[in-house]
């Protein structure tokens, strides 16, 4: 049940994330940047993350932010830019 909740909830954060920041991955990529945008922001903020953390909105919360400096991340390497 565990893989369940990090697909649903890496598919959740990377969607909000990719509004936030203005791009578009699909729903596999969407998972991607949510689990891996999860970890991130468990290792920045260390609080945790949806891959060791019971779902509370703190761990939402640091999982979307580490999405968001994934997908910042990203942008810079790619187009030079944040937006």
């Amino acid at each position: 049940m565990g893989i369940l909740i990090w697909l649903l909830i890496g598919a959740v954060v990377g969607s909000l994330a990719g509004m936030i920041m203005r791009e578009s991955f699909g729903l596999i990529g969407n998972i991607v940047v949510g689990i891996v945008g999860s970890a991130i922001g468990g290792a920045i903020f260390a609080r945790g993350d949806i891959n060791n953390s019971p779902l509370t909105v703190g761990t939402f919360a640091v999982s979307l932010l580490g999405a968001i400096v994934l997908l910042a991340i990203v942008n810079l390497l790619r187009r030079g830019s944040l937006t």
